[in-house]
Order: C-alpha cells, then structure tokens, then sequence
C-alpha cells in the first residue's frame, strides 16, 4: 500500500458522512440536514487543499483482486472541484426543496454516497477501479430518481436501473477481453500500449464504450435521462445532468485519449453517435412542454457536443490543440450551466408544485433572482459571446473548421473514403453542429418567455416568500460563476483548459486563439439567427396557440410512436430478452439432460424413496407404482442448481485465464 491517503478520502468521507448523516435523521432532521451540508463543505475544502498534491497517486493492492488505484491530475482536480462545489450546492438547495418530501434520511445518505462512488470514478487511475466505482455509483443513485416513489419516478428509476445493469455488464466483459488483450487496465499505461493494427482492440473496445455511453446518455442508450431527470427531485436532476452523464464521459475520453489515441476509424464512430445525439436532442427539447424535460434532452443534445470534442481529437492527430480544450471547457460549461438551470426548476416547482409550461407560466414575472440566473443559464446553455459555453462552443466548432481546411489540402484521414467524400461529410457535420446551437437558442428563449413574459395562469398558486436566502445565495453565487469564465476567456477558460489538457494527450504547444475575432464570432452569430428564427417561425406558429384573453397554451405535438423507449426498449428487455433466455436455458438444459434421461428410461425399474413433503427436488410417487424420472428430470429445481453450477464454474474458469 502506497501513495497519498488525502485521495482515499475523498471517497469514504461522503460515505461515512452519508451514514452518520442517515443516523442523525432518527434524532432530529434540523441536525440531519446541517450534518450534510457540513459533510459536503468538508469534502469541497479537502478537495481544494489538495491543489499542492496534483501528480499524486495512491494504490491499494487486493481490492477486489486487482488493486483500487487512485490518482490526481490537471483533469482530475478540475471535476473534483466542481463534484464537490455542485454537491454542496444542491445539498443546502435541498433543505427547502425536499422540505415536505418523505423519506429524507434514505435520500441524504444515498446522495452521499453516490458523491463518495462518483468521486472515486474521476480520481481512478485505472479502468478497474473506475468500473468498481462506476457501478456503486449507478446503483446508489437509483435512489436520487424514484426518491418521490410515484408511478412515474418507479418507472423512470426502472428503466435508469435496467440501462445501468446492461452497460455495467457489458462493460465488464469489454474490460475483461481488453485486460487479457494488453495485460493492464492501468489508464496511463494503455495510453502508451499501441498498435500498428488496432483492429483486435475494436471489439472490447466497444464493450467498454457501450456501458460508458449509457451513462453518458448517447444514443441509442439515451432513453433512461428524460424520464430519469423529470421524475428525480430538481437537485437530483442537476448532479444526474451536470455529473453523472460526466462519468460516462470520462470512460470515453479514457479510451480515446488511450489505447485509440488519434484512430480516426474509432473518432468516426464516435462522430456518427455524437451528431445523432446531438441533433435529436436538441429536436426533443424544442418539442417538450415541461421544463424539466425540456432541461434533460438539453443535456443529451449538450452531450453530443461534447461527444463531438472528442472525437475530432482522434482526426486531429497531435494537432488536437483546439479539441482538447474546447472538450474540456464545454464539460465544465455544462455542468455548471445545468446546476443554475435545474435550480431554477427547482424554485418553479417548489412554488407551484407543476412542471408543465401551461402550469407555470408567468411564475417568473417580478423575481429578479430568478431571472438573473435564468438569464445567466440561459445564455449559456445558448453559447452566447461573454458566458462560458460560447468557449466550447466556438473551440470545437474551430477544430471541425481546422480539419475541413486540412482535408481541402488533400490530408485525408479515413481510408475506407475518400477525401472528397470525407471532406463533404465534416461541412454536413459542421452545419448540424450549427443548427443544433440554432436549436439551443430556440427551446431557451421558448423558457424564458413562457416563465418571464407569458400572462400568468390564474389557477397558479404565488407564496409570498417563493425563495429562502440559503437557496438564493447558492443560484446566485452559482449563476454568477458562468460570465466570470465567459469574461475572461484566456485568464480563466484557457487556463483551466490548458491544466488539464494532459489527461486527454493535448500538446504541450497551444494556439492563441482571439475568442472575439469576426471569424470566431460568426459560429455563434449564425446559430443565434437560426434560433430565433426557429422560434418565431415554428415554436410561436406550430406549437402554441393564441387565446382570445391573450393567454398562450404550449401543445405537445410530438409523436407517441416515436418514443424510443416505448417502442423498442421496453417489449426487447421486458419480453424478448426474458424469452431468449429462457429459450436459451431451456435448451441447454434439455441438451445437458438428455443423455441422462435417456440412459435412466431404458434402466431397470427404480423406486424413489423419500419424505413426501419434499416436492420440490425431485420426482415422487406415492401410489406404489414404479416409475422412471425421464419427464420430470429436465426440470427440477435440483438439476437446474447443478447445472447452473456446473456452467459458473466455466465462467470463473474462463475469466481466470
């Protein structure tokens, strides 16, 4: 055992916290609810005085076998930092918001702990100690979605939980044939394991994607965020949105920044999944009536911006200056962004207990705090010039830009097209990415007016008092985080990218880039345009419609059939995967059991003798008569347990190889 204990830490305190904070619930909720706040300030402060200890690691052999490997970088701290600030925030948020909720203790003590797993997963220093980490951290925060335990947060945990299960599963049998591929899961060892051919990696590469991007909400696994985000308590909603979807994308990043550093047969993959993602996020949000909902398939279009960040890092080359920056600032954006944006879900819904646009609209009118930091989010989310998502924005925007200017000198990256073709692809790329800002710009400014200018609905219910000063404080002091990066753009932005630009093998030589050029400005330029155009021309004409009285109602047009969940999803896990298996099971069973049966039909007469009231393990008769066991063999519960048996004990022999 070896390496810097301040890292182990970080993971068990919020644990411990959890328990203690659980314990303290059954004595008094006021306690309970300082005790969690003090936990997270605890956690923030520790994690801010390890800013001297960047570089460390810690290793823990015989943790589950493998070891547990901790370690910190440039990367690492910069999202323990913004774990832990979030945390924080959404934990003294929530003292007002879960104020009539039931079942408080269960909810601080899982969030907890979720913080500690989630914690655990950006400090990982190798692919194990992520998996382990990734998966306490998906079952924990089950909790923080059907924490309000209606039909529809049962449903939307359901379906969280069963996508979870999947890509844990499939992730760990990627990591399994990737560990026997390279001898090693250690995250900067596989950074430097390359070969002239990758194509055996391929295969478990993708299984270990596939579990990451399930979190990460790409499509097609993106079916678990709407529902999961709508149905979870609004700071819930913020971390599922600002942190955990980041999780996923730290699996990603590790793969793409590792074992397929610069693969642009791996980055096309990647660029077809992110622009699907991106643009059919954006389309949900412009057609969703309620607010949260509108926020969560914000956050999977926000994603697939991102997902685009990377992979223009693996056709870049070493010239990746512009997408690893632009990776990292848009992450950091976003989370940052969606923490103000679902707080203020959460003051809408804490007031008027709706979600729906035609509920809550008007709520806004008056509120000065409110507004600002809807403003503030808004903006941001919309990559507006002087807020922190024009920063990420306008840096991958450029890299496209950068590669399309290469390939017009005839550097062609994919072998299996040609340069035309590659470099028609990449403007069509450019162009979405363009249109989906545009998109962005459309759905923000449909909140903003249904919150801020619509006429109030006068069935809604106005408290007096609609914000404590704690949670005041905490939009306020969040939102006012988002023009400070926007503000000083090479002071702050390029200098958090730059710090942690290593973790995704950035070159160590950065372009100058003049974030207020006419050039870089245009990206957003066009994208704002194409918004309010959107807005004016399809929002206010096609899906909302005038009263007489001037009232505004917001129609929800989207097609049932196209819903994804609804319509694959669930009948291929809830019916064609349970038959499958039990086809599967049975036949194996029926194969296994076959020559027995057939040996023991033809055998002599045989007389079982047993207690009768043991029905279950075997076959018995009471009559006197002579039987064989050639129909009841095949399916008794004792041959199945030895069958079953017999078939792990060719697991674990396999998996030990």
């Amino acid at each position: 055992m070896r390496g810097n204990f301040a890292l182990l830490f970080l993971v068990v305190w919020p644990m411990i916290g959890g328990l203690l904070s659980y314990y303290l619930g059954k004595k008094s909720r006021l306690v309970r609810d300082i005790a969690a706040d003090i936990v997270c300030v605890i956690e923030l402060a520790a994690v801010l005085s390890m800013w001297g200890s960047i570089g460390t690691e810690l290793f823990i052999p015989g943790v589950c076998g493998l070891g547990m490997k901790l370690k910190l970088d440039g990367f690492r701290f910069i999202y323990a930092v913004i774990i832990s600030f979030m945390w924080a925030a959404t934990t003294i948020f929530s003292r007002e918001y879960l104020r009539h909720h039931r079942n408080r203790n269960r909810y601080y003590l899982y969030v907890l702990m979720t913080l500690g797993s989630i914690m655990g997963v950006f400090i990982s220093g190798d692919l194990y100690t992520t998996f382990m980490f990734f998966e306490m951290m998906s079952l924990f925060s089950y909790i923080m979605v059907v924490q309000d335990e209606t039909h529809e947060a049962q449903r939307a945990a359901q379906t969280y939980l069963a996508i979870a299960i999947i890509g844990g599963l499939v992730t760990l049998t990627g990591l399994i044939l990737l560990y026997n591929y390279t001898g090693t899961l250690d995250i900067e060892a596989l950074g430097k394991f390359q070969l002239q051919d990758k194509s055996p990696l391929y295969i478990p590469g993708f299984l270990v994607f596939f579990g990451f991007a399930a979190k990460a909400a790409i499509f097609p696994s993106h079916i678990w965020l709407p529902t999961a985000h709508t149905a979870a308590p609004a700071p819930s909603s913020a971390l599922l949105s600002g942190l955990l979807t980041k999780s996923g994308l730290f699996g990603i990043i590790v793969l793409s920044s590792g074992i397929f550093l610069h693969d642009p047969r791996w980055g096309f993959m990647l660029l077809v999944l992110a622009v699907i993602t991106m643009v059919l996020g954006a389309v949900l949000a412009v057609f969703s009536v309620n607010i949260k909902r509108t926020l969560a398939c914000s956050s999977m279009s926000q994603l697939g911006f991102i997902l685009t960040g990377v992979a223009m890092q693996c056709f870049l080359g070493v010239d990746n200056d512009l997408a690893v920056r632009g990776t990292i600032l848009y992450m950091v954006g976003h989370s940052l962004v969606k923490l103000v944006l679902f707080l203020c879900a959460g003051v809408v819904h804490m007031n008027t207990h709706q979600l729906n646009l035609n509920d809550i609209r008007g709520f806004g009118r008056g509120k000065k705090v409110l507004m600002f930091a809807f403003i503030m989010g808004g903006l941001g989310l919309m990559g507006v010039p002087l807020l922190n998502g024009y920063l990420g924005k306008t840096l991958i925007h450029e890299a496209i830009v950068e590669h399309i200017h290469a390939l017009g000198h005839g550097a062609g990256t994919l072998s299996f097209m040609s340069v035309g073709g590659e470099k028609f692809m990449f403007s069509v790329c450019e162009w979405l990415f363009l249109i989906s800002g545009g998109l962005t710009v459309s759905y923000v400014i449909k909140l903003f007016v249904a919150l801020f200018i619509a006429k109030p609905n006068p069935a809604m219910h106005q408290k007096d008092v609609y914000l404590s000063w704690p949670n005041a404080a905490v939009l306020t002091l969040s939102a006012i985080l988002l023009p400070i990066i926007g503000l000083f753009p090479v002071n702050v932005g390029d200098n958090i990218a730059i710090f942690g630009s290593s973790f995704m093998s950035g070159p160590e030589h950065h372009h100058a880039v003049e974030y207020f050029s006419f050039t870089n400005l245009e990206g957003s330029i066009i994208s704002v345009t194409i918004g309010v155009c959107v807005y004016f021309l399809f929002i206010r004409r096609v899906l909302q419609e005038e009263h007489v009285k001037g009232e505004v109602r917001y129609l929800n047009l989207w097609p049932e059939w196209l819903n994804i969940e609804n319509a694959l999803f669930r009948p291929v896990i809830g019916l064609v995967l349970p038959f499958m298996g039990s086809l599967f099971a049975k036949t194996v069973d029926l194969i296994t059991a076959g020559p027995v049966t057939l040996l023991l039909s033809h055998a002599s007469r045989i007389k079982f003798i047993r207690p009768p009231e043991d029905t279950d393990f075997g076959y018995y008769q009471d009559d006197g008569k002579q039987e064989t066991v050639g129909t009841l063999l095949p399916s008794s519960l004792s041959y199945g347990l030895m069958t079953f048996a017999i078939g792990l004990l060719f697991v674990i022999a396999f998996m030990m190889m």
